[in-house]
């Protein structure tokens, strides 16, 4: 009975450590570039995580767009990439994030650094690509994904459904549609999911 249990923790534990575990810097990089636009990948930069799980610097690109690697300690596999003007407001989220703030107080927090003028956001529409699957779909040790989806999203600071013709919530008339989500802050951005 003893090396029953044994066995069953010793299985739970692996899983977890495997779950945990920080994919070498190679898939690091080849996942993340699946949030690229196609035929632009091999020029971003990447950033990812090392042994340690620290946030550094994978791969130092030459285009305007930088990537994203899964991050380990979150559940689900998600990767992103996005153009280079938005990496103060997405830099900013991760050092907000790493002082243990909540998705409202970094909200309001980057909202008083943008009123401030200490945080700038881009003066024209910039794109963000997302592609995301279940922790299941995702093989750490390969780099293989299966039944991934991309969701596009373009940061347009201020836009309302006014200025832009777009609704402000998803709507039901299919999927697809884009939407304008956080309309009329700095945050505001056209989300359009598969």
């Amino acid at each position: 009975m003893k090396t029953l249990l044994l066995l069953t923790v010793m299985t739970v534990c692996y899983q977890c450590y495997a779950q945990n575990d920080v994919p070498s810097a190679d898939i690091q990089i080849k996942t993340a570039l699946l949030a690229a636009p196609q035929g632009r990948g091999d020029s971003c930069t990447v950033y990812g995580y090392s042994a340690g799980k620290q946030f550094i610097l994978l791969k130092q690109g030459t285009n305007e767009l930088i990537c994203i690697a899964d991050d380990p300690n979150q559940a689900g596999f998600s990767v992103a990439c996005y153009h280079k003007d938005l990496e103060p407001f997405m830099k900013s989220g991760r050092e907000l994030r790493k002082q243990g703030m909540n998705d409202k107080q970094i909200f309001d927090e980057r909202e008083k650094a943008v009123n401030a003028g200490t945080l700038q956001m881009p003066k024209q529409p910039a794109a963000l690509y997302v592609y995301a699957a279940d922790d299941k779909d995702y093989d750490r040790t390969t780099g293989e994904v299966k039944n991934g989806y991309l969701r596009y999203v373009i940061y347009i600071a201020y836009a309302t459904g006014a200025s832009t013709g777009l609704p402000e919530k998803p709507t039901g008339s299919g999927k697809g549609m884009p939407w304008i989500m956080n309309a009329g802050t700095y945050r505001a951005h056209i989300m359009i999911n598969p």
